[in-house]
């Protein structure tokens, strides 16, 4: 990259996207509660990967980006569809049943530290000194949080059970994350993986709804549905165009801070709507999680561009 050519972080054309991306996906985490109240978690996540998924197709092809992939491409996508698209977003949705929707979104910050964990086995990415302190750091600061939200429990639900969802679907993430990044990978355009993937685990989610749930439900709410389209449209189709410009002007790096803006987002929507009570502890707690990010981002490998990318594929929060 060019630095001179390089737009600054005040620019209108980063700042916009940036802070847009941010907020988006910070407010999603609370959208999502309203997906699963009085309707099954398993048949949200289908409702919403059934809206999204015809229009990350339409998108690709907007785009001008092939939509042809061969046989190990189309593995991959399963692969990355049924780890992404169905095991982390049902993982997350059940865990919204007992965790308050803010601190699921900060659990989901630390992605970054089973991505760097399994890029360092998988593809012999390094880890910086500083990334690790500043991973420790953070990991201590949610560690807070879960303390805090034990003794609370706003939500009255099973604080264990949420942390267990919550490790099943950023272990999930993770994987999906670091297999994209393989050669088969490097090779597909990033947009027609995802619309492939997104059909893959729509399939994924149906089977496990069908499975667990029983015949779908029809939500007659429309506020239901239009957090559904929220989601799956703005939530999703929105704001790839606008990442994806974002790392190509400023770099993976710096544009892996917006999660700052996510985790703050997310944080004021749970005060403001769902009760979240802040102590001297989860005061701590956030401090040092935002605190611990900001560090490990500092130290993050320029170079390491895919994996940098790869990390947006997340329940919006890519």
């Amino acid at each position: 990259m060019n630095t001179s050519e390089t737009p600054g972080m005040l620019s209108w054309r980063v700042i916009v996207p940036f802070m847009l991306t941010g907020t988006i996906w910070g407010s999603t985490w609370f959208v999502i509660t309203g997906q699963i109240d009085g309707v099954p978690a398993a048949w949200s996540v289908f409702y919403r990967f059934a809206l999204a998924t015809p229009g990350m197709f339409l998108l690709a092809l907007v785009m001008k980006r092939s939509l042809k992939l061969d046989g190990p491409g189309h593995m991959l996508a399963v692969v990355v569809g049924v780890l992404q698209f169905c095991g982390n977003f049902m993982f997350v949705y059940h865990s919204e049943l007992h965790l308050t929707s803010g601190i699921v979104a900060v659990f989901f910050a630390l992605l970054m530290v089973p991505n760097a964990i399994f890029a360092r086995i998988f593809i012999g990415e390094r880890m910086q000194a500083g990334f690790m302190l500043g991973s420790a750091v953070a990991i201590a600061g949610v560690a807070m949080l879960l303390v805090h939200e034990a003794r609370t429990s706003t939500l009255g639900g099973d604080v264990l059970l949420g942390v267990a969802l919550c490790l099943g679907g950023l272990l999930s993430a993770s994987v999906a994350n670091v297999v994209q990044a393989n050669e088969v990978g490097r090779r597909i355009a990033m947009v027609s993986l995802l619309a492939w993937a997104m059909l893959y685990g729509l399939v994924a989610d149906l089977i496990f709804a069908l499975v667990t749930v029983g015949p779908p439900p029809l939500p007659t709410g429309a506020m239901y549905w239009m957090g559904t389209a929220y989601l799956a449209l703005i939530g999703s189709i929105v704001t790839f165009p606008l990442h994806y410009n974002l790392v190509r002007e400023i770099g993976a790096g710096r544009t892996a801070y917006n999660a700052i803006v996510t985790v703050v987002v997310a944080m004021l929507l749970s005060t403001l709507f769902e009760d979240y009570r802040w102590t001297p502890l989860a005061m701590a707690g956030m401090a040092l999680a935002l605190g611990g990010m900001v560090l490990a981002l500092r130290s993050r490998r320029t170079r390491s561009v895919k994996v940098g990318q790869a990390t947006t594929m997340r329940p919006e929060p890519e």
